[in-house]
Parts: C-alpha cells; structure tokens; sequence
C-alpha cells in the first residue's frame, strides 16, 4: 500500500463513484482528506461511512458562493494542501435540438466554471511542488450525438490543465487530468438513469471496450494518485483510463455498430 502519511488533499465531487475510491485510497494511506458533495444524501453516507476519518462538506461546484466558502473552510481545516482533485461534474444526453440555455448553463456553469474557479481559489493553499489533477472524459475526442455540450465543458477542462500546467511551473505544482471510459460508479455518467438504462450502458460498455470490461473506480483512484504523487516529472498530459476504447484499438470481437450514446457515456456525476 502507499503511503501518503502527512499528505493532505480535497477531493470534489468525492461523495461517491471515483471520487469516493480516490478519497478511500488517500485515507488508507495515511492522508489527510477534505472532500465535497452537492446532493445531501450523499454526503451524508459519506459521513455515516468515512466517519471522523475525513471531512466531509456540502459544496455546490455551481455555486461561486459555495467555492469562495470552500476556500474558508479548506484554510481552517487543512491549511496547506498537497493535491487538489477536481472531479465533481454532470452530464446529460441532449441533441443539438434539445439543449436549453439552462441546461447549457448548468453543465458549463459546473464542469468547467466550477472548475475554473475552484482551482483559482485553492491554488493559493497548495504546498509548492503539489499536484492538481482534473478528471475529463473519452468524449473530448471524436463527435458522438447527444454529447455536444458536455464533451465541450469537459473538452475545457484539458484545456486548463495544459495552460495551469505552465502557469504553475514555477511553484513547481503539476497539473494533469484522468480520462474515464465507461466505470462502474452508481450512475455510470448520467444521473437520474433507471436501472434499466444503467444495466443496458453497462452492458454496450463491455461490449465497445477492448478490454471487454468496463472499469472501477479504484483503477481510475490508482491513476489519479499516479498522477499526483508517483509522476513527478509529468504535467500537462490526459492519461486515459478506458481499457483502450478511446485509443483506436480494434477487437475481433468488437461490436459492429456500437450506438453513439454508449460510446461517448463517461465520467462520475457528482
């Protein structure tokens, strides 16, 4: 197991799914973890399971209010961080016809303004030579129906881990990004899915997948923590933790004529 005793770290969107894994990982550890969540009921399952173990906070990535309380909350909790993990999100699956201005609004307003600014925020609290990691998704890449906005907020967040990656050199804090295929988490990317629909993504991921499995999240938790505290001379790169599906590797069992959707679904909602 890794050690990460006398490490410290916030995790957004942590109250489940990858989040959860990663923040699990860092307490095992031995780390001091902070992590956040905006639905009430997750939060409190995570309080009810990680205990006085971490501390867990209802924050709002849509909020610039909840950021700027976050930024409060971290300097008297924490103090000092070594790694910032951004990866609260949402998605939905809406065709060009039938995105709204608030729908729009909304997935932009967390995925890339909530992330902007969170890292805006808390960067002033990071330990020189930390790390900050960002998760995106497969569907940066490519064009897949029904994902035109949420591959673009999540399309931004690469952006900001390349341009941070500079920006940040000189206090020596890395900057990188995990890129989820298709994960087991409890909404497989798309809140409010039914059982149904779930079981039916779960088995087109295993089916478009190379690997011929979908992820967990303790292997997108291992990437992350590879990122943050393993990779010391990497900033700046999207390593992808898909079992090859975004990667252009071709199965002889591979399904002929996989539906959009499925191909493009990713990342944890938070």
């Amino acid at each position: 197991m890794k050690s990460y005793a006398g490490k410290k770290a916030v995790v957004t969107g942590g109250t489940h799914g990858m989040g959860l894994a990663t923040v699990k990982a860092l307490l095992a550890g031995g780390a001091e973890v902070l992590l956040t969540g905006k639905n009430e009921r997750n939060v409190e399952a995570a309080r009810r399971e990680l205990g006085s173990r971490a501390h867990v906070v209802r924050s709002d990535m849509g909020s610039i209010a909840d950021i700027d309380a976050l930024f409060s909350i971290v300097t008297d909790t924490l103090g000092r961080i070594d790694l910032l993990f951004v990866n609260a999100g949402v998605a939905s699956l809406e065709t060009l016809d039938q995105v709204t201005e608030a729908s729009y609004d909304w997935t932009f307003g967390v995925n890339a303004k909530g992330a902007f600014f969170t890292v805006q925020r808390l960067v002033p609290l990071m330990r020189d030579g930390g790390a900050i990691v960002f998760t995106t998704s497969i569907a940066n890449e490519g064009g897949s129906p029904g994902m035109s906005v949420y591959a673009g907020s999540k399309a931004a967040l690469r952006s900001f881990a390349q341009v941070f990656a500079a920006e940040l050199l000189p206090r020596q804090i890395r900057v990188n990004a995990v890129s989820p295929g298709f994960i087991k988490t409890p909404t497989m990317g798309i809140a409010g899915a039914s059982a149904e629909a779930l079981a039916a993504f779960e088995q087109e991921g295993r089916a478009v997948t190379p690997m011929k499995r979908i992820g967990t999240p303790d292997e997108v938790a291992r990437a992350v923590l590879f990122l943050a505290f393993e990779a010391t001379f990497t900033t700046g790169v999207e390593l992808p933790v898909d079992g090859g599906l975004g990667q252009g590797i071709v199965t002889p069992h591979a399904s002929p004529d996989p539906s959009p959707d499925a191909v493009a679904l990713t990342s944890a909602v938070a």
